[in-house]
């Protein structure tokens, strides 16, 4: 999401294996959209062009070039809205990917927590991924340094990205999986579809419909 952590991704990252795009704000919402206007957007042909497995009738997921597409975006609002327009491009274009499990979202953490142990003169770090987690580190560790809270990915450092949201034995990962298909297709047309209300009604009701 974004230049800056892109950027940074881009530094951290392995790149004996492991590619980065960096989007350019919000691709567009392709929910009842033919997939001649969805793929109109120079954001979206960016992202196909580097997967490699085409999209459509013409997708052929023997063609992917990478075993697993991790969505990556800051922890908030903006960053989740990004996440579900992307998962709905997947869905509507290319919904293979989602079935054979091939898409996955990094989670990023909230804050890092610097601390000493004992006599120690070099510090330790924790990351914690909620404010629970973060009371709880707050609670347990003693002789704590330094406490930071991360706005968005652009503002982590290369080697922390690497830690967090890239590196194999130490980032967390949650697959896409999907169940019911007609559920899922229901539920992607009244949350990303024209009717607004419903939408409300839903979103009020918990996410659950009458």
């Amino acid at each position: 999401e974004g230049d800056s952590a892109g950027g940074t991704a881009k530094q951290g990252r392995d790149r004996f294996y492991q590619a980065i795009v960096a989007l350019k704000g919000k691709i567009t919402n392709v929910e009842k959209k033919n997939i001649h206007s969805i793929m109109e957007s120079e954001e979206v042909q960016n992202i196909f062009a580097a997967l490699g497995c085409g999209y459509g009738d013409n997708f052929d997921i023997n063609k992917l070039r990478y075993d697993k597409i991790i969505i990556l975006t800051d922890a908030d609002v903006d960053g989740e809205h990004i996440m579900t327009l992307l998962l709905t491009l997947f869905y509507r274009v290319a919904p293979e990917l989602l079935y054979q499990r091939k898409v996955y979202i990094g989670v990023a953490p909230l804050y890092k927590i610097s601390y000493k142990k004992g006599n120690a003169k070099k510090e330790s770090h924790v990351y914690a991924y909620s404010d629970k987690e973060l009371a709880k580190y707050t609670k347990e560790l003693k002789n704590i340094t330094s406490q930071q809270r991360y706005k968005g990915l652009g503002e982590m450092n290369p080697d922390q990205l690497w830690e967090t949201v890239m590196n194999p034995k130490t980032r967390t990962l949650k697959c896409v999986n999907i169940t019911n298909r007609v559920e899922t297709d229901r539920v992607v047309n009244l949350l990303m579809g024209k009717d607004a209300a419903a939408r409300r009604e839903f979103i009020v009701n918990g996410g659950r419909s009458k």
